[in-house]
């Protein structure tokens, strides 16, 4: 059974599902996509290019879905998609994507806190963590389990490694490197997230060949492509090491070192 407060505004072409709650003041707009067991606080925003996957809990005043904060949009029909089990603290805002990708995609499991900010295209993975005022700019890409410290900026076209975790305060530029931890002025890596992996029950053996693989990589006098290929001649080829490699190849904005 829904449950559905007399002040909020639920368009009738909305598709909304089962054990529904949306608090006072709330407004849904026509064509919003809503699973069950969704909860929607006060004076929440849901737009019509929004799609709540079942479980999404939402607090006071966060807004989904609104146009984005693009000179070049010009009102094409795109959507955002917020992933099964995420929470949405107070005053977060999440834009929809634009033409170029045409869809801003949030994971499962993820925790977006108070006054942190999604911008258009943006492509964030399952159980990732954007801290207080985190900022993200247009089309970053965030891998699953990454962490954000508060108030951090993140540039446009960005992309953050799987499992890396980056300090609070600082301002990222350029790509991390999945498993980092990176922090300071200007951004530095400081090393493998060990205590992240830890936690996440990852082996020891496979912690020790990134560990081997970050040292070649970054604390070497090897330029990024003699590390490469070293890296492909003396560490054994585990997943967790192709994903490094894979990322590398990929990188756009050069590497966070």
């Amino acid at each position: 059974m829904n449950e559905i407060h007399p002040t909020a505004i639920v368009d009738p072409k909305a598709i909304i599902g089962n054990n529904i709650k949306i608090g006072p003041f709330s407004i849904v707009e026509p064509g919003a996509i809503i699973g069950d067991n969704v909860v929607i606080g006060t004076h929440c925003l849901i737009s019509s290019a929004a799609e709540l996957k079942n479980n999404v809990t939402l607090f006071h005043g966060a807004v989904v879905g609104t146009v984005p904060q693009d000179l070049k949009f010009e009102g094409e029909n795109t959507r955002i998609v917020v992933g099964e089990g995420t929470t949405i603290r107070e005053y977060a805002m999440l834009n929809r994507g634009t033409a170029q990708h045409g869809e801003t995609t949030v994971g499962e499991n993820c925790l977006l806190m108070a006054y942190s900010h999604v911008a258009h295209d943006c492509i964030i993975g399952d159980n990732v963590i954007l801290a207080n005022a985190v900022n993200l700019a247009g089309h970053v890409e965030i891998g699953d389990y990454a962490i954000i410290g508060g108030v951090v900026p993140v540039h446009q076209f960005v992309k953050i490694g799987a499992h890396s975790m980056v300090g609070g305060g600082f301002r990222v530029q350029q790509d991390i490197c999945p498993f980092s931890l990176v922090a300071g002025y200007p951004l530095r890596l400081v090393g493998l997230n060990t205590i992240g992996l830890r936690r996440r029950n990852f082996k020891p053996e496979i912690i020790d060949l990134l560990d081997k693989t970050f040292k070649i990589l970054f604390f070497s006098k090897l330029n990024t492509s003699q590390a490469m290929e070293r890296i492909k001649n003396e560490v054994t080829p585990v997943n967790e090491v192709k994903i490094i490699l894979d990322f590398i190849q990929n990188s756009t904005r050069g590497m966070v070192k």
